[in-house]
């Protein structure tokens, strides 16, 4: 990733952030206003990232932004709550299943696009592990972060995977040069 690093005080202090805000609103409770005495310049920088949350390695909701237009702690606190409640692909997180979750969080760079002139070629020009890939084909759009590769480790397959996310057919990649951008990620999560 292009941006420096955050340190381990501020990793730290964005996962007890989600932790806590997932806490409040499982309960239906506000979240309480951000102290800005408690917070680095780089958690009050502009940022956009992903809040992954699993149970026992199994995903339980993911919802991030590709681009920053809030700070960081802000566009974290959000999503781990939107992680939790609401992800259509899952009902929400009890307050029993707070306990059991682990949170990961994966600030992203920003996408760049990724140029290509015939469908062939596309899968070459992939880092797997380490670009996060944005596809796009009209009004039609999705993403996978990098650690998607873990499960789908083959470009074609990762690409197939991504067009289905999109709605559209899975060898729509192979048809057509559709509209791609990559980034990359720093990615921490609990301990």
């Amino acid at each position: 990733m292009s941006e420096s690093g955050l340190t381990q005080e501020e990793k730290k202090k964005l996962l007890d952030l989600a932790r806590q805000s997932i806490e409040i609103a499982v309960e239906r409770k506000k979240l309480p206003p951000l102290n800005p005495s408690e917070l680095t310049p780089a958690l009050t920088a502009l940022g956009a990232a992903f809040v992954t949350l699993t149970i026992g390695g199994e995903l339980r909701g993911c919802i991030g932004s590709l681009q920053a237009f809030r700070p960081l702690v802000e566009d974290v606190c959000e999503h781990a709550v939107d992680a939790a409640l609401n992800d259509y692909r899952f009902l929400p997180v009890t307050s029993e299943e707070v306990p059991l979750l682990e949170i990961e969080i994966s600030r992203l760079s920003k996408p760049v696009p990724l140029p290509y002139s015939s469908p062939e070629v596309l899968p070459g020009l992939l880092r797997p592990n380490i670009d996060g890939v944005v596809l796009r084909d009209g009004g039609l759009s999705a993403t996978f972060l990098p650690q998607v590769w873990e499960q789908l480790p083959r470009p074609a397959e990762f690409l197939s995977h991504l067009c289905q996310k999109m709605g559209a057919p899975a060898d729509l990649w192979k048809r057509k040069v559709l509209q791609v951008s990559i980034y990359q990620v720093e990615e921490f999560h609990e301990d």
